[in-house]
């Protein structure tokens, strides 16, 4: 994906997330560009290891949903739980229930090509969320997902601090390959290493498995030293969780420097004891608000509402100038928890300063 413009960057707001009650679901009929309150919205996420698509994305999605339209609006949904064929299996059952519009976050961008093409001969709309799925999208809704790349790579940078050199051997654990985002982030994170350090194992971790990146981070310690890794690039939290393991039952005792993204919340203790250096905090709030109105927007046929939502656009593989809206994102760090996922209401202070993690919070003055 070639990013054409930059996104300005959506609200962030206070959201209780404990109020978004059970998971709803309900068939819908033919979509129409002249459609009233009474719409389905199917919803499609990829997987459960990363616990923000069920805990975070969808609950915002459904709520924002109801509140569009008068609590008539329903929203269908479905974990592909890193299943390609079975998120493709999903796709048919909502495209055969004729829902009015789907909010798909692929598997694998590419394998789900063909199912957007049936849903578009449908009549359904297909809004690509967080992933840039292939095939006739409608639209897109995620994250500036370069910059995250960039965000981690410098932070990794500025952990090293000024005696950084480029014989700074770095291990980079990478997401999936069928995940479009990953090559983004990796892009991202290159274009601040390049040049800096050395990149002395690298590793593109199919299906984002943490069991898969514990192992790789295994091997790179046997192959590298555990007294030469300098810091550690690991593109999301549950993996940046499993290459900590790693290290830790290798025998290391000073855990280098090393990254993560979506800000779970075993990720914001880590960064509070210190095991863990960062997170990028990806405001899911906005990205979820600003999804569940394109497809409120697209169904009802409110195209002047619709365009001021999309205000970028970016190019797939099969696609040019898909309307998108980008939104930025925020490095997480010791120093901004209150700040960023407590004042948004993602965490309290109660739910991150656990027993464990106590005194850690007090002189981070998290209290």
């Amino acid at each position: 994906m070639r990013r054409i413009a930059i996104a300005v960057a959506a609200s962030t707001m206070t959201l209780s997330l404990a109020a978004c009650g059970a998971l709803g679901a309900a068939s819908g009929s033919e979509a129409s560009p002249t459609k009233g309150d009474d719409i389905t919205v199917g919803v499609l996420m990829p997987e459960k290891t990363n616990t923000r698509y069920e805990e975070f994305d969808y609950p915002i999605i459904q709520r924002k949903v109801a509140e569009l339209t008068d609590k008539k609006g329903k929203t269908l949904y479905a974990n592909g739980e890193a299943d390609a064929k079975k998120q493709a299996t999903q796709m048919q059952q909502m495209i055969d229930e004729k829902v009015d519009v789907i909010l798909l976050d692929a598997v694998d961008s590419h394998a789900i090509a063909g199912m957007v093409t049936k849903a578009k001969d449908a009549g359904i709309p297909v809004i690509a969320y967080d992933r840039l799925a292939e095939g006739p999208i409608d639209a897109y809704v995620s994250f500036d997902n370069e910059l995250v790349g960039e965000v981690q790579g410098r932070s990794l940078v500025e952990a090293i601090g000024s005696g950084i050199d480029t014989s700074d051997k770095i291990v980079m654990i990478n997401g999936s390959p069928s995940d479009p985002n990953a090559g983004q982030f990796k892009a991202g994170a290159m274009s601040e290493l390049n040049g800096k350090v050395t990149i002395a194992k690298t590793y593109d971790v199919d299906g984002w498995k943490p069991e898969t990146a514990q192992k790789d981070m295994t091997e790179a310690i046997s192959a590298i030293g555990k007294g030469n890794i300098k810091a550690v690039y690991s593109a999301n939290d549950a993996m940046a969780g499993a290459a900590i393991q790693a290290m830790e039952d290798a025998g290391m005792t000073n855990i280098p420097p090393i990254t993560g993204q979506d800000a779970e919340l075993a990720a914001v203790q880590r960064i509070v004891s210190g095991a863990q250096y960062m997170s990028v905090y990806k405001p899911y709030p906005g990205e979820a608000e600003a999804a569940a109105e394109m497809a409120v927007m697209k169904v009802q046929g409110k195209g002047i509402q619709f365009d001021a939502l999309a205000t970028d656009s970016v190019d797939s593989p099969t696609d040019k100038n898909i309307p998108a809206q980008l939104v930025q994102v925020v490095a997480l760090t010791k120093d901004n928890i209150k700040s960023t996922v407590v004042k948004d209401g993602i965490y309290t202070i109660k739910d991150i300063c656990t027993a464990q993690f106590k005194s850690d919070c007090a002189a981070a003055g998290l209290k």
